[in-house]
């Protein structure tokens, strides 16, 4: 994610798994199965951590990444399936509300906020974001902040 990149010095990241959206065990699509995203809808912490490691390691993802728990207190907190943009600002206001994916998911208005507060960032010679990724775990998010 070239925001994450841009960005990651003058804000805090988080991705967070909610839920899978397109499990096979409910409303898989044709796209699942030629990317081989092949899931159930976890009935567990333990499979929604194995799913959520599983894309870590697959796309090399280089974004701090939690995991809602099971009761989904964040996807109901955030309104976030399938897909959702939000800012928190210092004060833990919500600054940015994006639309909800996959149709109103939009990274350019985040982009374009986050220059307005910090700055146009220019772009140099980057490395692949393979070579980016950071070793990481998925982790339980907890929503009671």
């Amino acid at each position: 994610m070239q925001i994450f990149g841009d960005y990651k010095d003058h804000a805090d990241f988080l991705t967070v798994y909610v839920r899978e959206a397109h499990p096979t065990d409910e409303w898989q699509m044709k796209s699942n199965v030629k990317e081989d995203v092949c899931y159930i809808q976890p009935k567990t912490m333990d499979q929604r951590l194995a799913i959520a490691n599983d894309f870590v390691k697959r796309f090399s993802f280089p974004v701090p990444f939690g995991v809602d728990d099971m009761s989904n207190a964040v996807n109901d907190l955030y309104a976030a399936w399938p897909e959702r943009l939000y800012i928190v600002d210092e004060k833990g206001q919500i600054a940015y509300r994006g639309g909800m994916g996959p149709f109103k998911y939009n990274p350019k208005e985040v982009r374009d906020w986050l220059a307005a507060k910090y700055g146009e960032v220019k772009h140099p010679e980057t490395k692949s974001a393979a070579e980016n990724a950071t070793k990481q775990q998925p982790q339980p998010v907890n929503s009671s902040k």
